[in-house]
């Protein structure tokens, strides 16, 4: 074969993985680092499809099977990879760089689903208890824990929350969750309650005449952190005797438990949560099997033990 004969190399994956990543990033928002992690797994596909002498769009799903075969990772990195590669193809397709959609078969490791911790009423209840007092940190803690509480707050967005995403005469709350995309909750009266007392007597102290648009801050006046976050629901949760069960998003577990158990329909709790899926939000209906029992023996004429 002749110089002029050889056969030129495949296209290189990075102009469809820019592409790509700039979709990610201005249209849906995901983070620095799931950017970082879907641009290593797609320039590892097109290393392997420049060795089998493939471009990215004329790649089948025998080769992206045999791509991910030979990997050998663990099953939750291997998830990740394969949820990669779905959302890659489905934006060339969308965008007409492919007919078929070669991962429309294509399947991941099942993963264990584990179910969340949960406190029961009493827990929360006790936890809640315990900031006490009139001082600015104590009166910041109570209405930190109970707005994470009454509204399934993650922890990322308690921290974001500012002086105005919160109306309490109208006792709602604006959440920006993942991707930017915001939300509007229900606050119950005793979250506005102890709002009130820290927006009037805690905040101001803690700002000290420095301007500060973000609601919950540290005791230098400055926004508090997730980290700060983590160790006040810590430090609570251990004085409350539940250390070994507690964590920021535990609190947003049993706000949506507990609202399952007390008849909230699933619709509804996926959009106080946030979740895009609604298979995300069923995960709280493996804990509200009591409420499932007592509307069954309440409503079923053949359910009771009694003649």
């Amino acid at each position: 074969m002749t110089p002029t004969q050889l056969v030129p190399r495949p296209a290189s994956i990075e102009p469809l993985l820019l592409d790509f990543l700039a979709y990610l990033e201005l249209e849906r928002g995901l983070s620095r680092n799931t950017l970082e992690a879907y641009r290593s797994d797609l320039l590892q596909l097109g290393e392997f499809l420049q060795r089998r002498g493939l471009t990215a769009t004329a790649a089948t799903h025998g080769d992206l099977a045999a791509f991910l075969s030979e990997l050998g990772v663990a099953p939750s990195t291997l998830a990740r990879k394969v949820a990669c590669l779905r959302s890659f193809y489905r934006h060339l397709r969308r965008e007409g760089g492919i007919e078929h959609d070669p991962t429309a078969d294509l399947r991941g490791p099942r993963k264990p689903q584990r179910l969340p911790r949960v406190l029961t009423r009493e827990e929360v209840a006790r936890l809640l208890g315990q900031p006490q007092g009139t001082e600015p940190l104590a009166l910041r803690d109570r209405a930190l824990l109970e707005l994470m509480y009454a509204c399934g707050l993650r922890a990322s967005e308690a921290v974001g929350l500012e002086l105005a995403d919160v109306d309490l005469e109208e006792g709602l709350l604006c959440a920006r969750g993942k991707g930017s995309k915001e939300r509007i909750v229900p606050i119950g009266r005793q979250a506005v309650a102890a709002l009130l007392a820290y927006c009037r007597a805690g905040r101001p102290v803690l700002l000290a005449g420095r301007p500060d648009p973000r609601l919950f801050l540290n005791s230098r006046g400055s926004g508090l952190t997730r980290q700060g976050l983590y160790k006040i629901v810590q430090g609570h949760a251990r004085d409350a005797g539940l250390h070994e069960r507690m964590s920021p998003h535990t609190l947003r577990h049993s706000f949506a438990t507990h609202l399952l158990a007390g008849g909230c329909d699933l619709r509804s709790l996926q959009e106080m949560l946030g979740h895009a899926d609604l298979a995300t939000t069923q995960v709280y209906t493996h804990l509200s099997a009591e409420r499932l029992k007592h509307a069954y023996f309440s409503a079923h004429p053949r359910a009771s033990l009694d003649p």
